[in-house]
């Protein structure tokens, strides 16, 4: 990215390129710009989990607060692709993670979810406790993904799909996640069917006083 607009503004010095022509292209590289910004951003997070001063802090975590979080965060997004966001299950689950990290991981998959609705359409956040686990789930009716894909969705082989507002994705997020998740001793599922939508599953230890 950094190559291609360096180029462009040599292009437009040496007026091989007219003004009008370079700022058409601005949208464009704006767009390149925050997906590799966002490559950038999830590559040092994983390198600091990995290999630098982190350590897991597991805290009791109520799982509506998680729920608020999201919609704090994406009021602005929701808002404007008019997508409904609501809570089902037990309101009074509780469970045992790095808040940090688990904040990193649903950010990720609801950001996800987000992209790949439809205007109108509904998410969930359900919470469920089985035992000594509490399920952890991101419910979306968006565009969904075949199935030929769900075996790659961990490995770099997989396409890089455009959101329902042409959002572009940058292919790494979910490998971190997956990452994240073995860090907090848990465990993901991912069930999802084209034009029908997508549930995200984390299966995580109950906070047992």
């Amino acid at each position: 990215m950094f190559g291609t607009f360096l180029l462009l503004i040599e292009e437009l010095e040496q007026k091989n390129i007219s003004e009008e022509d370079f700022f058409k292209l601005l949208p464009q590289i704006k767009r390149d710009a925050q997906k590799n910004l966002q490559t950038v951003q999830d590559s040092v997070t994983w390198l600091k989990a990995q290999y630098g001063e982190f350590k897991i802090k597991p805290v009791k975590i109520m799982v509506t607060d998680l729920f608020h979080y999201l919609e704090e965060r994406y009021a602005a997004k929701l808002k404007e692709k008019n997508i409904n966001f609501y809570f089902k299950g037990e309101h009074n689950a509780f469970l045992a993670g790095d808040r940090v990290l688990l904040e990193y991981v649903l950010d990720k998959i609801f950001n996800n979810a987000v992209k790949y609705s439809l205007p109108g359409q509904d998410i969930y956040l359900q919470a469920i406790t089985k035992d000594d686990q509490v399920e952890l789930s991101l419910i979306d009716f968006g565009t969904g993904m075949n199935e030929k894909y769900l075996s790659e969705i961990y490995t770099y082989n997989i396409p890089i799909f455009l959101g329902t507002a042409g959002e572009k994705g940058v292919g790494l997020s979910l490998k971190i996640v997956k990452n994240f998740i073995s860090l907090l001793h848990g465990d993901i599922q991912i069930i999802s069917a084209e034009s029908k939508g997508t549930t995200v599953s984390l299966f995580l230890r109950k906070f047992i006083e």
